[in-house]
């Protein structure tokens, strides 16, 4: 027999979700080689985070299983009201998996995802909501410009070719300090930024007033919940390299897939020195490259270090 009432029975009112949830997925397994700064990484992540955003919002991470340290970090932020939702994941369920927790659990009408190694600047998110309540029909939004396959937009680009609102434009728009300080981010050598810069241009277009480029990535965007669910649940059988799913679904939909004409958001990758990349398209220093870089940027040395990078974390972290 139940002993008393349940107080919970009394309480008049609970508190209300924001209508906006940033979500931060993240995977730190330990801090060595190459997530030497993972750690670090993470905390300049979420403090450019709880700094920038503009904009009501809960905060929810996924830890994909990482190392105790990391979990100690989120406690802590969690414990100091920082964090609204924090889910531990015991192991490493993969992106896929994680995305179908966050996904489908995140409280809020809008989802503003990132990788846990995005870094903020002031504006990116109501400049991504702004473009994302102001388009018809809108899948996802980069909060940067960047060159995305065109194969993963064509349904964007066809229907700014044929909605007689909208100015469609296609030309270099990207300075070339914004583009390069995104793909080198993603361990692409100056030399190969540079040819790709030369041989491609922007898709820019212009709808009611706001101004947008045509594209969009995984790796972070603000989407409709209600929106996105319809692409759940994600089934990858590869913790990454599956994660362009997201994308061909978005675009095989018909939903536009959008980026905010200035880069508001950086990719750290593994590095915190890349926060200080531009964001107003006059770039930063950068350390010359060294005869080390250069040769452990040519390609059978850089393949052949990183294959066996990637047995010895296989043979410990599989």
């Amino acid at each position: 027999m139940r002993i008393g009432q349940n107080p919970a029975k009394f309480v008049k009112e609970v508190t209300r979700p924001e209508r906006i949830t940033v979500a931060v997925l993240n995977y730190v397994p330990f801090l060595s080689g190459f997530y030497s700064q993972g750690l670090d990484v993470l905390k300049m992540s979420l403090e450019s985070l709880w700094k920038s955003a503009d904009l009501p919002y809960d905060l929810m991470v996924f830890d994909n299983g990482s190392c105790p340290e990391v979990r100690e970090f989120l406690l802590d932020a969690q414990r100091e009201g920082q964090i609204q939702y924090l889910v531990l994941s015991e192991k490493n369920v993969g992106k896929g998996g994680a995305w179908n927790t966050i996904l489908a659990g995140a409280p809020g009408e809008i989802i503003a995802y990132g990788d846990g190694d995005v870094f903020y600047y002031p504006g990116w998110l109501s400049r991504s909501v702004e473009i994302l309540e102001t388009f018809p029909n809108v899948g996802m939004v980069t909060s940067r410009p960047f060159r995305t396959p065109e194969k993963f937009s064509d349904r964007t680009i066809a229907w700014a070719e044929s909605t007689p609102e909208v100015r469609y434009e296609v030309g270099q728009f990207l300075a070339w300090e914004v583009f390069r300080d995104f793909v080198m981010s993603l361990g692409t050598p100056e030399d190969q930024a540079r040819e790709w810069y030369a041989g491609a241009g922007d898709m820019r277009v212009t709808y009611r007033g706001v101004t947008a480029h045509i594209g969009a990535s995984h790796w972070q965007f603000v989407t409709y919940k209600s929106r996105i669910q319809q692409f759940l649940p994600f089934d990858m059988d590869r913790p990454m390299g599956q994660v362009r799913m997201l994308d061909q679904r978005m675009n095989e939909a018909g939903l536009l897939r959008l980026m905010v004409s200035d880069p508001l958001v950086q990719n750290l990758s593994n590095q915190t020195a890349l926060a200080h990349a531009t964001v107003d398209g006059k770039g930063g220093s950068r350390k010359k490259s060294t005869l080390k870089d250069r040769l452990f940027n040519i390609a059978p040395v850089k393949n052949g270090l990183l294959s066996m990078y990637d047995a010895i974390f296989r043979l410990y972290y599989r």
